[in-house]
């Protein structure tokens, strides 16, 4: 992986490391690079690595081995010890790019008498698996200089990445606009089965992003959104497959549109031919400019600023227009330190760097090298288009020639932050199920709309653009298992007591449930029906608020103490179960089996949890709606509430075609979280007085 022209320099001639400097790249061609494709050509680009970071990446040239790019980027530099990484990979539509080869350009070997002067760099490319393969050349061209005005950092460490580095990775992190899709159909499509019919779905690709669309159908109906980050609007790539269990899938046909092309704040029609298959795909496209999306220093925090914080609160006032529904409002996140990471590296130390998630946006810091105990000092603003999501602060170790290695993590629901608390938080492992060693401090606000954030209660969540593929689990399954058993039980316990009241076990109890019934028969209107659930709510109000003021377990307590001793019986089921090996059919019946036991046990865990207020905000928001239930059933004749619905059902499609059907209450169920979720998002406790480098990790409950 030697640089022919930038090497065989005396150490002592190399440039100094103590200043700031620009490096100058033109990438100009490549010579017979690998062979990925199978028409016996490659889709080659480029990418540069500073300091694990991705600082440039090149155009595509599409069926050439000897590509020409004559493109040029410009780095800042602040050590010449960590070389320059390029790495080569093919391009494929719709699947994983292949890697063709990767080369190091080391800085210190730029000889110093042509110092601000251009220098040919010929690299030669090699897999590190297969380093006797002729994988070919790239052709670059250097000029090293050093940076005007440049400032030495306080107390710099040689360990510590440079704080004006990250700077130029934070801009290619920031969005400029907001894609949003709404996947409609797909039309006349190949038959790609022997029965004349196709399982279709859709990949979609706007830079690295990706999503895949979740239904089996041509009838897709699915909402999505992707970040813009190219001022000109960049080139989204659509591709259809087929389906297949036990095999590959097949591939159906692809389309691309740039959408440089279309208008912005309008949304688009288009009916989109596939280039390599007959057929088409119908979508809805909108293109709007981002908001309050930044990574500032903790000097520069937008909400400390009694103006700008007054004009925000303002923007999202009760009495505001609700124009855009999607902009709920903003939460600002100040990322402050780590203490007692755990060691990844072999030399006792990490390179820690974090990474915040909310739905699909995703930030993160610069890389502290060398330290368990960083300080990032960094504050993330998102946009919120729905508060009940969750925020995910995930801690990485960061590897040069690999994915980074996992160190932590912790979930915090946007209705749990306390505006203006700085908190340490118990890093957890990745299932969220228990504690790993380490905390995190970080300091939250969030502003929101109380009526935009009602009203998206109502409609779809946001979902993943890739979500990891279900796999069968034994422990899961029989986790689902345990969990519908409760809600089974449940309802058991229920008719078990009606049954006893029958069977006058209780005297007292069964007069009073008699009377009970004769009144209610007797008097019995629909409009008692939603009012019986808002006395239910608001009981178990006071019962909560009892036991909070009596400081002992909550219901929310309660439930995460049985998904912890259901855990503990799941584990050990699990381990009395045989091994055993599926087939691909069995696989996926399995996975069916388990995601149907998931969805029956969350649903019912969800119902119970909307009544036991483990998220205020949603149940105070069930209290709104069933007050005006009930006034509505009060006054207004079935009939005619019947006849509304009707004639709503009836003309929905008629006057929106492109209607993508939702079921609010549903909606408003999956905002509520499971019990499962509830111990996800947890926080843990520890003790302020014992080093978190020395806890023991212990499992939760």
């Amino acid at each position: 992986m030697g640089a022919t022209g930038a090497s065989g320099v005396n150490s002592d001639r190399a440039l100094p490391s103590s200043e700031m400097y620009q490096l100058d790249i033109v990438l100009k061609r490549g010579h017979n690079l690998a062979i990925r494709d199978r028409g016996g050509t490659s889709d080659p680009y480029v990418k540069f690595k500073l300091c694990g970071k991705e600082v440039f990446r090149s155009k595509t040239i599409h069926k050439n081995l000897n590509p020409v790019w004559d493109e040029g980027t410009k780095l800042l530099v602040d050590s010449l010890q960590e070389p320059l990484y390029v790495k080569v990979f093919d391009y494929d539509f719709g699947l994983q790019d292949d890697f063709m080869g990767s080369a190091y350009l080391y800085l210190e070997s730029l000889e110093q008498q042509r110092y601000c002067r251009a220098i040919p760099v010929n690299l030669t490319l090699q897999d590190p698996h297969y380093p006797d393969v002729d994988l070919g050349t790239l052709e670059l061209t250097v000029t090293l200089r050093p940076k005007d005005g440049s400032i030495e950092e306080p107390h710099r460490d040689a360990t510590v990445s440079s704080v004006r580095l990250a700077e130029l990775h934070r801009k290619h992190q920031l969005w400029r606009g907001i894609v949003s899709i709404s996947l409609i159909e797909g039309r006349d499509l190949c038959p790609m089965d022997p029965n004349g019919l196709s399982d279709p779905y859709a990949k979609f690709r706007l830079g690295n992003q990706k999503y895949r669309s979740k239904t089996l159908c041509p009838q897709w109906r699915e909402q999505f959104d992707l970040h813009l980050y190219e001022e000109t609007g960049g080139v989204l790539e659509i591709a259809v497959w087929d389906k297949d269990t036990g095999r590959r899938d097949d591939f159906i046909g692809r389309c691309t549109l740039d959408l440089s092309t279309l208008a912005k704040e309008h949304t688009h029609r288009l009916e989109l031919a596939l280039e390599e298959s007959r057929g088409s795909v119908v979508l809805l496209l909108t293109l709007t400019a981002s908001s309050h999306v930044s990574i500032a220093d903790l000097s520069l925090t937008p909400l400390d600023d009694p103006i700008e914080r007054r004009e925000i609160m303002g923007r999202y006032g009760m009495f505001r227009p609700l124009s855009n529904l999607k902009d709920v409002g903003i939460v600002q996140v100040k990322v402050m330190r780590a203490e007692g990471l755990m060691a990844a590296d072999v030399t006792g130390k990490s390179d820690p760097f974090c990474v915040l998630e909310l739905n699909n946006d995703r930030l993160q810091t610069h890389t502290i090298y060398k330290n368990l105990n960083p300080e990032w000092n960094k504050v993330f603003t998102f946009n919120v288009k729905d508060i009940h999501s969750v925020l995910e602060v995930t801690v990485f170790d960061e590897d040069r020639d690999r994915s980074a290695d996992f160190l932590g993590k912790v979930a915090i629901p946007l209705l749990h932050i306390q505006n203006g608390e700085q908190k340490g938080y118990v890093l957890k492992n990745k299932e969220m199920t228990g504690p790993t060693k380490g905390l995190i401090y970080l300091e939250s606000d969030v502003i929101y709309s109380t009526v935009k954030a009602g009203l998206r209660t109502i409609v779809p969540p946001e979902q993943k653009y890739i979500e990891e593929e279900p796999k069968v689990s034994k422990h899961v399954s029989v986790r689902n298992f345990n969990r519908v058993k409760r809600c089974i039980l449940f309802v058991i316990n229920i008719g078990t007591f009606i049954n006893s009241c029958f069977e006058w076990d209780s005297p007292q109890r069964s007069i009073s449930a008699f009377l009970f019934f004769v009144v209610v028969v007797w008097n019995f209107e629909l409009y008692m029906v939603p009012g019986a659930l808002l006395l239910l709510l608001t009981w178990n109000y006071f019962i909560t608020a009892g036991r909070e003021s009596g400081d002992t377990v909550t219901g929310q307590q309660c439930s995460q103490s049985n998904v912890t001793d259901l855990e503990r019986i799941c584990k050990e089921e699990f381990e009395k179960l045989p091994k055993y090996r599926c087939l691909y059919a069995l696989q996926d019946v399995c996975v069916s089996v388990q995601s149907a036991l998931d969805d029956v046990a969350s649903y019912g865990e969800r119902i119970k949890n909307t009544f036991n207020w483990t998220v205020p905000f949603l149940s105070w928001l069930a209290i709104s709606v069933l007050c005006v239930a009930t006034v509505l059933l009060y006054l207004i004749p079935l009939r005619y509430l019947v006849l509304a619905w009707g004639v709503n059902k009836f003309t929905k499609k008629l006057r929106n075609p492109y209607l993508i059907e939702n079921n609010e209450v549903l909606d408003f169920l999956s905002r509520v979280p499971s019990d499962v979720q509830v111990m996800q998002y947890r926080e843990l406790k520890f003790d302020p007085g014992q080093s978190p480098s020395k806890r023991k990790k212990t499992n939760p409950g």
